[in-house]
């Protein structure tokens, strides 16, 4: 179950992998990887939009409409200053994946990663 802390009176939650995946499949939800675009490459989860924390402009993503912004990591750093530069800058549905994508894997949900023999994408998990 998620967890929740305040950014400036601003809700935060602190979201696991299968709420993540549910909410990502209910359509409920933003996911943005705030990780390196090689890191992105390399491994990513399905749906997941990148915009790098190193160029992260909070005023340029998706709208809110009816959906909250989760962010998403490596290991659950990255995607909390991401978060709270986006409360900052007045987003007040705001969430990331605990853990980060450590996290997802070890709750072995779908990943897309590069098949070494071939360069090309592939699906693994569940």
């Amino acid at each position: 179950m998620s967890t929740q802390e305040s950014i400036n009176g601003v809700p935060f939650d602190m979201m696991t992998p299968h709420e993540v995946r549910a909410a990502l499949d209910a359509h409920e939800i933003v996911l943005i990887d705030v990780r390196t675009p090689a890191e992105f490459a390399f491994e990513r989860i399905p749906g997941a939009l990148l915009a790098p924390l190193s160029e992260l402009d909070v005023i340029s993503l998706p709208s809110q409409t009816g959906k909250r912004v989760v962010f998403h990591c490596g290991t659950g750093k990255r995607s909390e200053a991401a978060s709270r530069k986006a409360v900052e800058a007045g987003f007040d549905r705001v969430a990331h994946l605990a853990g980060g994508l450590a996290a997802w894997k070890q709750a072995e949900l779908p990943l897309i990663t590069t098949d070494f023999s071939t360069g090309q994408p592939k699906r693994v998990g569940r």
